[in-house]
Formats: C-alpha cells, structure tokens, sequence
C-alpha cells in the first residue's frame, strides 16, 4: 500500500443553522496522499472543497475526525503548510522581495539579513520574476502576482502546498504559462500539492490523483481517478495521448450526470473504501487509498468487470 503523507481520517463539518437544524456540508470523508503527490479536487459548488483545504491548513477545524500529515495531527496553522490563494493576497505596501522575505523571515527567525534575502531570491528566479525585486504589488500583472505568491509559498520550502484555484482569474495565457511553471517546480522539487479546481483540463494536465466529490451539502468522496498520462506529459500533446479523452469523459460524465444522483443510487457506498479508477487497467488491484485492497473498474462497465 502508498505510504500515506497526509491522511484525512473521517472529517466532517457542520454549521448549526436557525431553529436548530443543522447543516452537514460532508461527514466521514476519507482520503490520503503520497509524498510528492499531486492531487486536485473537483467537485461543484457548496461540496466542501474550499472547506476540506482550510482544514488541512488549520485555518478551520472539523467538526469531527483528524487530519495527519507526515504522522502529525493538524491542530492550527503552521509554516509546513503554505496556501496560495484565488486573489494573490500580497502585502501592497511591500515589494515583490519584500513579500518572499516577510514570509522566509517568520520561519527562519534567526537569519540574518543577507541570508534571507539570498534564500527570497532564489524563489524569484525560480517563478521568473528577476529584475522585478522592487516592484509593488500595483506595478504588477495579475500574473506576476501570482508567481509572487508561488515563490512566497515555495520559499519557506512547505511539506505541502494547497491552492484554491490560484488560476482562475487570470487570462488563458497567463494561466497556461502559470500551470507549466507550477507543474515544472513540483516536478523538480518533489513538491507534495493539494488544488482545488473547476477546470477538468487543468486537472488532467497537473494532477496524479483526481478526487470527485459529489453535490452538497452532505457532499461524499465518490471516486479516487489515477492519471493515466506520463507525468513528463506537455500541454501541446496531452489531447494525443490514447487515454486523454476516455479519462476527461469519465470526469465530465461524473460531474454532470452523476454527481447529482451518486448518493442515492449508491447506498453502500463506503467512504472508508472508496473506488480507485484506473482509465485502461481494468481488473483487481490494490487501492492507493482506503485501508483494504478492492476492486477497480473501467468506466462504462460493472465494478469488478473487465471491459
């Protein structure tokens, strides 16, 4: 079995609403992820992505359950967990080295100077921010500020990185471009990700492991899809890999058919033992999460059957 990074061991969240009716958004959730990992989530809206990402940065807490990274219970905040948000949420008054240095600073308190901003600048090079060291926040592209808040992220060299669709206000090109170059650190730097994100495409081209959550509230974790593709896959020849479209089309059918209906037609779903789909590997295998080996299956066919 994967060794598992990070285990999300039976969360839920709750809000208590008037007249004393509560809201369950999710309950017994279950998922893992290796070291060097990256995984995306998608669900839609109100399933409990933004929510699961928030507690596996201790920015909020389960209502029950636990959270494990690198054998350690999430309990709060902490600098081995670096968040890259929608907006870039810069610090205006401070420059592009300012910014990256605030951030090294408060995990290295006792370097000095030189050091940190030797440390700060490496993450700069590494976004391709050079000669932008002094810029402000308002001399930037919507872009620029995004690789900002990457070698922010990166620089205090986090076990894990989460990113709430840090794409998904820019424009397509800068999107592209910003997705080769998360894609080529995390490759280079054995980066550990979790991402949440609306765009199947983006998905396929950044993700290992693809986690489809159904429609909230009282959303489950329905599927684990393994990416198929070669992880030195590019952007300009994704579409002619020959699991590409039979691996967008199973996620585009989950999203738009069964998300909606996957909890009633599936009573004995098993939140512990969730169905790990290999595009092009049907037959037994040993789950990569989950605590017991089960079966996989090809879409389009009987769990447990061949094609």
């Amino acid at each position: 079995m994967t060794d598992k990074f990070i285990s999300i061991e039976g969360i839920a969240k709750r809000y208590p609403g008037a007249g004393g009716v509560t809201t369950t958004i999710f309950e017994n959730l279950w998922l893992s992820m290796a070291r060097g990992e990256f995984a995306c989530v998608i669900g839609h809206s109100g399933c409990g992505k933004t929510t699961v990402l928030n507690i596996l940065a201790g920015l909020d807490a389960p209502s029950e359950g636990a959270v494990i990274v690198d054998g350690q219970a999430i309990s709060g905040t902490s600098l081995d967990r670096a968040v890259i948000f929608q907006s870039h949420a810069l610090l205006p008054w401070r420059t592009v080295l300012g910014n990256v240095a605030y951030a090294v600073s408060s995990k290295w308190r006792s370097w000095d100077r030189a050091k940190i901003k030797a440390h700060a600048q490496q993450f700069i090079d590494l976004v391709g921010l050079s000669g932008s060291e002094h810029k402000r926040p308002s001399e930037l592209s919507g872009g620029m500020k995004q690789r900002v808040g990457i070698a922010r992220a990166l620089s205090i060299t986090p076990k894990m990185m989460l990113m709430d669709e840090p794409f998904s206000a820019l424009d397509a090109l800068t999107r592209g471009t910003l997705q080769d170059e998360v894609r080529r650190i995390c490759l280079e730097t054995g980066q550990t990700a979790f991402m949440i994100t609306h765009d199947v495409d983006e998905a396929i081209y950044l993700a290992d492991k693809i986690f489809l959550m159904t429609n909230g509230p009282g959303a489950v974790l329905a599927e684990v899809v393994e990416n198929p593709l070669p992880r030195d896959r590019g952007r300009t020849d994704l579409h002619r890999h020959p699991l590409y479209y039979a691996l967008r089309n199973h996620i585009i059918d989950f999203l738009v058919t069964r998300s909606k209906t996957f909890v009633a037609e599936t009573p004995d779903h098993d939140p512990r033992n969730v169905p790990v789909v290999q595009i092009g590997k049907p037959g037994l295998t040993i789950a990569s999460t989950g605590e017991e080996p089960r079966q996989t299956w090809m879409p389009g066919t009987s769990p447990g059957l061949s094609a």
